[in-house]
């Protein structure tokens, strides 16, 4: 067969609302995976943003991996320029560095997260992404 499944992998997951909706410019649904406990010292999830939805700026002290499942998006460390991302690409960020990722503007994004070495400390959140910011990406 030749035929490539473009049906979603994992579940959409619900809406984020409250605490994790505020993190967040636009509509996002979230899928917990892989919860952290004795065992893993990782946390590993579904997002699925709609278009134009990006996170706020952010930092994990034990790092991140994101692996893009299907559409198109952005991601942008801290005083670096953004780049777009696709499905396939495998997006590993340090320990500590400021950075944010959400869709493109006419597309959606979906992605696994590996957020690794939970036990150094929860997500630090920070600002939106400015609407200056974003609507300059290209």
């Amino acid at each position: 067969m030749n035929k490539i499944n473009t049906d979603p992998i994992f579940e959409k997951g619900h809406k984020a609302e409250g605490k994790y909706g505020k993190n967040f410019t636009g509509q996002v649904w979230l899928k917990t995976l892989v919860e952290q406990n004795g065992e893993w010292n990782c946390t590993i999830g579904n997002v699925t943003f709609e278009p134009g939805c990006r996170n706020n700026w952010h930092k994990h002290p034990g790092g991140q991996i994101l692996l893009v499942t299907g559409g198109r998006g952005w991601f942008q460390e801290w005083s670096k320029e953004a780049r777009e991302i696709y499905p396939g690409d495998v997006v590993k960020i340090p320990a500590d560095t400021k950075h944010w990722h959400g869709a493109v503007k006419n597309c959606c994004l979906t992605h696994l997260y590996v957020t690794t070495n939970v036990n150094k400390g929860p997500t630090e959140w920070m600002e939106p992404v400015s609407e200056e910011t974003y609507n300059k990406l290209k």
